[in-house]
């Protein structure tokens, strides 16, 4: 059966082909960013990729080629997109690439190819690697102005953190035309705990993104197949052996030909794979092992280095090997195997000792001489092959040093289990401290700091409880201070209690009058402020202020007055929150710090929103949102202002774009906080639309429903007025007035408009609900909050307009709220109008404002506000277009009777419920009775019954 081993003909796949080429077309027009292409190994994923860019290419298309190695999982950070930048300085040059970027941004790409010049060194680590990740964004946004761009990334099952997080930034980002992301994926390898699961999963929600399976081929795709690598048609019999055996995997047919007509078939796949390499010479054969020890893709100067070999030994030794097809020659004088399969199969045929010996020749020869690897890639292999070889001196040290590179390229996933690795094999190198100049608490000290700029809150707070429990508060205090601090913000993130006692500690460790003490003083000021301990805060403000100023931080300084401007929004004290965050704004941008800019801006967002300047509000937001991006800080900052943008589109009434903001912010993956406040703004427009189903789970994700304590008053008053309006909805004034109890008890309420006074509003509605059961309960709700608005500060109308609706006088809140652009709380109040016009006997100026307020509702699509309008209008007979049809037989106002009567209401109770008078309803019926033809309302309710009139 001997012949080519791979087939010159390419082989079904014409559905896939068609898919790619398909989304290919979408791409073009901004429709796809990326296609998820999987399938099980060997199943000619690489195949489909490669012929899908040729077309591509022929099309005119600039195809960018990347991929996973297996090393990156230790650490080899962006390995697919600097090999594509690497293709990119290659085809252009740094020159070209640099200038298709914003000035200075090459900088950032510098951490990758050092062809960029030196890195960015603005000291903001936390935001570089946001600012990374925006670059690649730019780049490809910037390739694809001239022409369609691709970018094919192959084996994401391997792909490092950073990689994978790049990925889903670009996935969820890219909405332009023209660029279109490929990647592939084993689907046999993802267990259920492999970290690419929840990106697929992640990614499978993104508008944009398509799957795509590759199944195995046919039976008659592998005789298709075997006739292509034979030259002749295959005899019946040998395509059903081999089809029987591969079991339709492409590299298993491969695998079984070059076995020969003798072929016995072997059990283990493995052998099968191994089988053509088992052929070649021997020598062959020696230096594939010490190849596939090298990782999938080894250089040529290296792989002569640890073998030992001249140019021309080692050329001849690999003929047979490329001939054969198992090894492939690659650009830069580098050689590939043909298949991850046959490097993993030949690795691990490798005797442990062998394994030692050619992972510590490796480590040897990039030691001696760096430049046998592509630029900065040196300290993770280094740290690869020393750990291989098990070598604990040097793999301690070259984990040390690959750490920090990891660090200085924003990947600090990499650096933790890189890290990790250090504190793992301390123990066993005595004089490790001295090795790498740092003891072992600062090892876990740079860990936390890693864990906390990647997320990885809960190993995070297990390096900062490990580096605390080997000092000494008495000894060391500002190093415990810091880790304290850094505990707190760990806490913050994960949602537990006990943030300001741990600030409070810190404040007492660190030295007065230092600079020390105002890095404290920041974080414990703004926590004091969201706890609405305003006064110990403004004081602790003051004091870090002159601190910040004495010793020249100027972004201290902005950060203070940022918390100060927090302040005075909980006071509602707007005019001086703008005053103050403008102040702030500034100093960022002298400091061109992006990280007090956008939070500056984001504040205030938030402020307009409260001082009535929602249009503003959104205005700003879409210029925050451009600035976020610029600096780099989407994913914190940035999705910050999407939060206040939301809100303000929620206050206008643009529910739609409101949700739509949510959920694309929601996709970014933002910190647990900022996911809160997300949810609860689509709470609010599921409650409004009668979402019930909707609110409960998020009510239940954020622990509302579990009565969660929350340190921050925002958090308090915005949880509780969600409850109380979850329990209304459903039609429970008592579970209602049960957590409008429950929220006033509470020590301290914010003037803030859309908190304090926004709550209160609605309390007036839960006692208005729960009075005629519980009266005595409703009672005291009333007293308790009066007093508590009797202590808040009425300033700006917003605060107004809720104060009014408050207050009970619905008419002028309506009209504030009209001046306001708020449909929503303007239709609210007309219907609080309208039934307080119906009490006292005005039904015609009712039904006026109900035909006021009905339109509001509809264009907002607030189906518990328009069922509400629609049932006070059938009780004062305001006209509006009923619920059902009305009958040819009878009137609006009869069915409206006759609904009643089949409810078994009496002429008294009919009319309470019309605001008519008893002989009215007595006219009423007689009427119902003669056209219905019958004589007693028992027989009236079963004729409406049986003609469908009150459906």
């Amino acid at each position: 059966m001997r012949g080519r081993s791979v087939s010159p003909v390419f082989v079904g796949r014409e559905e896939e082909l068609a898919a790619l080429s398909e989304s290919f077309d979408e791409a073009r027009k901004g429709k796809v960013t990326a296609v998820l292409l999987g399938g099980e190994a060997g199943v000619g994923k690489t195949r489909l990729v490669q012929r899908f860019a040729d077309r591509c290419a022929a099309d005119g298309a600039h195809v960018l080629f990347g991929g996973c190695v297996e090393l990156s999982t230790e650490g080899l950070a962006y390995a697919p997109f600097t090999a594509a930048l690497r293709q990119l300085v290659r085809e252009q040059g740094p020159a070209a690439i640099a200038a298709l970027l914003p000035e200075g941004a090459e900088r950032d790409l510098a951490r990758l190819l050092p062809e960029f010049g030196e890195p960015n060194g603005d000291g903001e680590t936390d935001t570089g690697r946001a600012r990374l990740f925006e670059q690649f964004l730019t780049l490809l946004e910037r390739l694809s102005d001239s022409r369609p761009t691709v970018l094919v990334i192959e084996d994401i099952h391997w792909a490092d953190r950073s990689s994978r997080d790049l990925i889903a930034f670009l996935s969820r980002n890219l909405h332009i035309p023209q660029v279109l992301i490929v990647m592939t994926y084993r689907s046999d390898d993802l267990h259920r705990q492999h970290p690419l699961r929840p990106v697929l999963a992640e990614l499978g929600r993104v508008h944009g993104v398509h799957r795509l399976d590759l199944p195995r081929l046919s039976r008659d795709e592998v005789a298709q197949q075997m006739t292509g690598i034979l030259g002749k048609v295959p005899e019946y019999g040998s395509v059903e052996q081999v089809y029987e055996r591969s079991e339709g995997i492409p590299l298993f047919v491969e695998a079984l030909l070059e076995c020969g007509v003798d072929c016995t078939f072997p059990e283990s796949m493995q052998d099968l794979i191994l089988g053509s390499v088992e052929r070649l010479p021997e020598e062959t054969q020696r230096v594939l092992r010490i190849a596939a020890a090298g990782g999938l893709r080894v250089g040529h100067a290296l792989l002569a280095a640890v073998s030992g070999l001249s140019d021309v030994e080692l050329e001849t030794a690999l003929r047979p090997a490329i001939a054969g097809n198992v090894l492939q020659v690659a650009d830069n004088r580098a050689y590939v195997f043909r298949h991850s399969l046959i490097r993993e199969a030949v690795h691990e045929e490798l005797l442990p000792g062998e394994h030692q010996r050619l992972h510590a020749r490796y480590a040897e020869e990039i030691s001696r001489d760096r430049t046998l690897v592509p630029p900065g890639r040196a300290p993770v292999e280094l740290a690869h092959h020393w750990y291989g070889a098990r070598n604990d001196l040097w793999a301690l040290i070259s984990a040390w040093e690959a750490a920090q590179k990891s660090f200085k390229a924003f990947a600090y996933t990499e650096a933790v289990p890189l890290l990790e690795r250090v504190l793992m094999l301390w123990d066993r190198v005595p004089d490790a401290a001295e090795r790498i100049g740092a003891d072992h608490t600062a090892v876990l000290e740079r860990a936390a700091e890693a864990a906390n700029a990647g997320g990885e809150v809960d190993k995070g707070m297990k390096f900062v409880k490990a580096a605390l429990s080997q000092l000494d508060e008495t000894r060391e205090p500002g190093r415990v201070a810091q880790l304290i601090v850094r505990r707190a913000w760990f806490k913050t993130s994960k949602g537990q209690m006990g943030v300001i006692e741990d600030l409070r500690h810190a404040l007492r460790l660190v030295p007065e009058d230092t600079l020390d003490q105002a890095e404290v003083l920041n974080p414990l000021s703004r926590q004091l402020m969201l706890r609405g301990e305003i006064e110990e805060a403004s004081q602790a403000i003051g004091e870090g202020l002159r601190l910040a100023r004495e010793h020249g931080d100027r972004c201290l300084e902005a950060d203070l007055l940022l918390n100060l401007a927090l302040g005075h929004s909980l006071n509602g004290e707007l005019e001086s929150t703008i005053m103050v965050n403008e102040q702030a704004l500034e100093i960022g941008r002298q400091e061109g710090s992006g990280r007090i800019i956008t939070r500056a801006i984001g504040n205030n967002i938030d402020a307009l929103i409260d001082i009535g300047r929602s249009e503003e509000a959104v205005r700003l937001s879409e210029q925050g949102w451009a600035i976020a991006k610029q600096f780099g800080r989407l994913r914190g900052s940035g999705l910050f202002i999407k939060n206040n943008w939301a809100e303000a589109l929620e206050s206008l009434g643009r529910w739609d774009e409101a949700i739509e903001m949510v959920e694309t912010a929601l996709s970014h993956g933002p910190h647990l906080k900022t996911r809160y406040c997300l949810l609860r703004v689509r709470a609010d427009i599921g409650l409004a639309r009668g979402e019930l189903q909707l609110v409960e789970s998020i009510l239940s994700e954020i622990g509302v429903l579990k009565d969660r304590a929350e340190d921050w008053v925002q958090d308090n008053t915005v949880n509780a007025r969600l409850h109380i309006g979850w329990h209304l909805l459903k039609g429970e004034p008592g579970a209602a007035l049960a957590v409008a109890e429950r929220v006033l008890s509470l020590p301290r309420q914010s003037s803030k408009a859309m908190l304090g006074w926004r709550l209160l509003a609605l309390l007036s509605v839960v006692c208005d609900a729960a009075e005629a059961t519980e009266p005595e309960r409703a009672a005291a709700v009333r007293a308790h909050a009066a007093e508590v608005a009797a202590e808040l500060s009425v300033i700006g109308p917003v605060v107004e307009a809720y104060r009014l609706s408050y207050n009970g006088d619905f008419d002028a809140a309506a009209a504030g709220w009209e001046r306001l652009k708020r449909p929503h709380n303007q239709a609210k109040a007309l219907l609080r109008a309208a039934a307080a016009a119906a009490r006292n006997g005005d039904r015609e100026g009712a039904a006026t404002r109900l035909k006021a307020a009905l339109p509001l509702a509809q264009d907002l699509r607030a189906t518990p506000l328009i069922e509400e309008i629609e049932a006070l209008s059938r009780r004062v007979g305001g006209g509006l277009q009923p619920a059902q049809e009305p009958s040819e037989l009878l009137t609006p106002r009869e069915l409206e009777v006759l609904r009643l009567v089949t409810l078994g209401r009496t002429n008294r109770d009919i009319a309470a419920e019309l605001f008519i008078s008893a002989k009215t309803v007595s006219v009423h019926v007689s009427n119902i009775l003669a056209k219905l033809g019958v004589t007693t309302r028992g027989e009236a309710a079963a004729a409406a019954h049986r003609l469908s009139l009150l459906l």
